[in-house]
C-alpha cells in the first residue's frame, strides 16, 4: 500500500486505520529518517488501539520501550535508535508476546527485530518537506 499523508490530520487518520488492521502478534517496523513522522504515527496508532485520543504517549527514545495496556491487548512502543548493540534489543522483550502488538522505530538497528516484523511502514519526506510518503507492506 502506498499513500501520501499531506498533514498531521492525515497521519492521525492513518494511525487509526492501521490500528484497525493490526492483529495480535503483529510487530510493526517504522522506518524513515529523523523527523519523518515515525513517533507521530506510532502515537496515533497506540491512541486508537487504546480507544483514547488523549492518551499520553511519550517518545520511548530514552526509555527504549514504553508499555501500554489497551482493550485490544498489550502494546509495546520501542525506539531502538540509541541501542549500542543489537543484542540489547533482546532485553526489551519485543519478540516475547504473541498476543500483543509491537511498534518499533529504528528496528533496523537490531536486524533480528526487523526480520521478525509482520508489517513494515516506510515514511519518507518528499522534496519540499511537506507531507509524508508512506509505503506499507505486510509479510
Amino acid at each position: 500500500m502506498q499513500r501520501f499523508l499531506p498533514d498531521d490530520d492525515a497521519t492521525l487518520a492513518f494511525g487509526s486505520e492501521l490500528a484497525s488492521l493490526l492483529q495480535p502478534g503483529d510487530i510493526v517496523s517504522l522506518e524513515g529518517e529523523l523527523g519523518a513522522g515515525k513517533s507521530a504515527l506510532a502515537r496515533a496508532t497506540i491512541r486508537a488501539l487504546a480507544g483514547d485520543p488523549e492518551l499520553e504517549v511519550p517518545s520511548p527514545t530514552f526509555a527504549l520501550v514504553q508499555p501500554y495496556d489497551t482493550p485490544r491487548g498489550p502494546v509495546l512502543h520501542a525506539d531502538l535508535y540509541r541501542l549500542g548493540d543489537a543484542a540489547e534489543a533482546d532485553e526489551l522483550g519485543l519478540l516475547d508476546n504473541p498476543d500483543g502488538f509491537v511498534l518499533v522505530e529504528w528496528a533496523e538497528r537490531a536486524a533480528h527485530v526487523a526480520d521478525a516484523a509482520t508489517v513494515t511502514i516506510a515514511l519518507a519526506i518528499p522534496p519540499g518537506g511537506l507531507g509524508r510518503n508512506l509505503v506499507m507492506t505486510r509479510r
